[in-house]
């Protein structure tokens, strides 16, 4: 119990320090996941020994970064319009059906290249790193610098994005693990039949069924009168928690659903609701996020990083550079959001690697054993964190100043 109080005092602390300076932190061109990582590398073996992640539950990463995920993805949900989706169906196509698989096969190039695996463990890791993290994304384009220096349109671009392919990086993800686990045409056949119809077909369907009838219900009660204002405010908080974990327990995609779930109910909500809403899950998002990036702090494998070496340095700097903006060029005429090359630029940089990958890295490991996943991925997360955190004020600056439209908001 100990070690649970200490764990509770250091959170607890840490989440009310860096809300009271959380616009500092901005103008420092800081971010918050970054500080929290920085806490806990300084509380774990490598700073001052304070807490071993290893007396606690080993699962405990893991279960965190889905929770995480999921308060991530659904305030992604409920901060963009629904009318967004419906009205930009073109570009948000083009980057998960064109962007989203270049950047897997990308990923996994180069760590087939510059590291001593083979190609099914490298086809894993690239899956692996292929979300867009919604929990630091969101920290580059929300805030009131990114709403006068960034168009809405890319802003919500990105937002869809991060909160969209989270959950449609796990049939990527399983792809591999079923090699390793069957002959081709068995994995294959699982894949296409399990994976792809069920995990994600019904997590979509479930998802928009779960999300339209929450938001019916809470018409209705707000009609008739029968819910305060205290059981409304904890409504979408509580709508992410049953969607995880009741289409899991069925056997689904609980992130994607969540991510459906929000979306559906925002379409539900007035505009002065989804204000509310977002203010909600806002909230709950930082409680979240710090412990997650403080917990991954604590699980550095600093000695597993230092026999990766300086392939390791040049993996994790060349994915971030190369697995999205190649291809953004390419494309560019299919992504209407993105009107100019600036826009390309600012989107092919801010494609941060975070919880997602993390949640991904422990679930691989949990069911092929490979240990070797985690030293790789945790490397290609904290060169995000910390790139993407200390340029994305400068970034989102220099993006204001030479835009051409010179507006925010159009």
């Amino acid at each position: 119990m100990e070690i649970i109080n200490i764990a509770l005092v250091i959170i607890g602390g840490l989440v009310f320090f860096l809300g009271v300076i959380s616009r500092r932190i901005r103008e420092w061109n800081f971010s918050e996941p970054f500080a929290a990582l920085i806490v806990g590398v300084l509380l774990s073996s490598a700073g001052f020994d304070i807490l071993d992640l290893k007396l606690l539950n080993p699962r405990i990463l893991e279960e965190a970064a889905r929770l995480s995920l999921a308060v991530g993805v659904m305030g992604v949900a409920l901060r963009v319009p629904s009318s967004y989706i419906i009205k930009n169906w073109r570009s948000i196509a083009a980057m998960l059906g064109i962007v989203m698989p270049f950047m897997w096969i990308m990923n996994s190039l180069l760590v087939y290249w510059l590291l001593d695996f083979n190609f099914l463990t490298a086809l894993l890791l690239g899956a692996i790193m292929t979300p867009t993290d919604p929990i630091l994304a969101v920290s580059i384009v929300s805030g009131q610098l990114a709403k006068d220096k960034l168009p809405e349109r890319l802003r919500d671009l990105i937002s869809v994005e991060s909160g969209s392919n989270d959950g449609l990086a796990y049939p990527f993800v399983l792809l591999p693990i079923l090699w390793m686990a069957h002959r081709p045409e068995k994995a294959l056949n699982h894949w296409v039949i399990n994976t792809l119809f069920w995990e994600v077909g019904a997590a979509v369907i479930l998802g928009a069924l779960i999300g339209y009838t929450a938001g019916h219900i809470l018409r209705k009660a707000q009609s008739k009168k029968t819910i305060n204002e205290s059981s409304y405010v904890a409504y979408t908080l509580s709508l992410t928690f049953l969607t995880l974990g009741g289409i899991k327990l069925i056997g689904s995609d609980g992130i994607l659903a969540v991510f459906v779930a929000g979306a559906f109910f925002s379409a539900t909500s007035t505009e002065k609701e989804r204000r509310d809403e977002k203010r909600v899950v806002e909230g709950s998002d930082r409680f979240f996020t710090i412990p997650i990036f403080t917990l991954l702090g604590l699980a550095l494998p600093w000695q597993e990083w230092g026999k990766l070496g300086l392939e390791g340095l040049m993996l994790a700097l060349l994915i971030l550079i190369l697995h999205r903006t190649p291809i953004l060029f390419s494309i560019k005429p299919l992504v209407p959001n993105l009107k100019n090359s600036l826009d390309v630029l600012f989107t092919g940089w801010f494609g941060p690697i975070g919880v997602a990958a993390l949640y991904y890295a422990r679930l691989s490991m949990r069911q092929t054993g490979i240990e070797e996943l985690w030293p790789v991925v945790s490397l290609v997360i904290c060169m995000s964190i910390v790139l993407h955190g200390i340029t994305a004020t400068y970034f989102t600056k220099l993006y204001g100043k030479y835009n051409p439209e010179k507006s925010g908001n159009e």
